[in-house]
């Protein structure tokens, strides 16, 4: 699921350099991953326009990164299915059972209870 043809949309992205979600993007963009940031409060992070949702980048999204609390990675990924996006990854704590169940029923590939920083080639 790690490939640098693909384009990462991270939900939870943030301009807080103590959070995960700045830590995840700023380290995908430095190992040269496409990266879509997506936090609907923040316009700009590390210089890149960000989205409100998944649904408002106009682009093709591969795979959606999870950096929230897990009822929103639920939420999100309601969006996902919708959308066809069908690789997901949920970095630690973002995950549920709920969404894990939603991803099996719906056939979404999924990875959880790894962290993507480590995972990258």
């Amino acid at each position: 699921m790690i490939d640098k043809n693909f384009t990462y949309a991270i939900v939870g992205a943030s301009n807080n350099k103590d959070k995960y979600g700045y830590k995840v993007l700023h380290d995908l963009i430095d190992a040269g991953y496409n990266t879509i940031p997506i936090n609907p409060k923040e316009t700009k992070i590390l210089n890149l326009e960000t989205y409100p949702s998944i649904s408002d980048y106009e682009g093709v999204i591969d795979v959606v990164v999870f950096v929230v609390p897990p009822v929103v990675t639920e939420k999100v990924l309601e969006e996902a299915l919708l959308l066809g996006i069908s690789k997901v990854w949920m970095q630690p704590g973002s995950e549920s059972e709920k969404a894990i169940n939603f991803c099996n029923k719906h056939k979404i590939s999924y990875i959880y209870n790894a962290c993507i920083m480590l995972n990258k080639k």
